[in-house]
């Protein structure tokens, strides 16, 4: 890796996203995650219910990042946690994310969700977790990249660069949202203008 380029590298570690892109459409078992994530958050739009995302660490970041778009098209999203998220309710929607298919702290908010009336949604490498937030999703948003859970020792990679510690999942949200935002931005009818106009003047 100390030999490659700029651009060698950025281009190995975009192969790599795209990789997986390229598993989860060669799976006719389950629809896409762009197609899971389009459905779940127009028919959210539709019904003007409320939109939640949380998720740990650098997940958390991702979905941070979706929630702040999903402000700029217009939708009343909210990210666990700020003091500002109002209460969910059954009409809502919560949007998490468990790459290695559990964490404690997401479990329980989408128990709460849940127990609440709302709609829940995961976004995982391990559906077949069968725990937590996967055994109370309403749909789950299945994305198969690495995480860290996975253990670095297994399954070497023939590319030259080696993402560590999960960021092959966290890099895959990235372009997931984007591409649900170009989606949605055509769905809502929502021009680049109407969206930067909702951007926060106060920076």
């Amino acid at each position: 890796m100390s030999g490659s380029s700029d651009s060698s590298m950025a281009s190995d570690i975009c192969s790599q996203i795209q990789s997986v892109f390229s598993s989860s459409s060669s799976s006719s078992s389950s629809p896409s995650p762009l197609d899971v994530l389009l459905r779940e958050l127009s028919a959210a739009a539709a019904s003007s219910s409320k939109i939640f995302v949380h998720g740990v660490g650098r997940e958390g970041l991702m979905l941070r990042g979706l929630c702040m778009r999903l402000c700029h098209l217009g939708l009343p999203a909210h990210a666990v946690g700020d003091v500002t998220a109002p209460p969910i309710a059954s009409s809502d929607l919560l949007l998490s994310s468990a790459g290695p298919g559990g964490f404690s702290t997401v479990d329980a908010i989408a128990g709460v969700a849940k127990s609440a009336g709302a709609r829940v949604v995961l976004l995982t490498a391990h559906p077949g977790a069968g725990r937590g937030a996967s055994s109370v999703a309403d749909a789950v948003v299945h994305l198969p990249a690495r995480t860290m859970a996975d253990g670095e020792e297994e399954e070497e990679l023939e590319e030259a660069v080696r993402l560590p510690m999960g960021s092959l999942y966290e890099g895959a949200m990235f372009v997931l949202f984007e591409m649900v935002v170009l989606k949605l931005a055509e769905l809502l009818g929502q021009s680049p203008a109407q969206m930067r106009s909702r951007h926060t003047n106060l920076e």
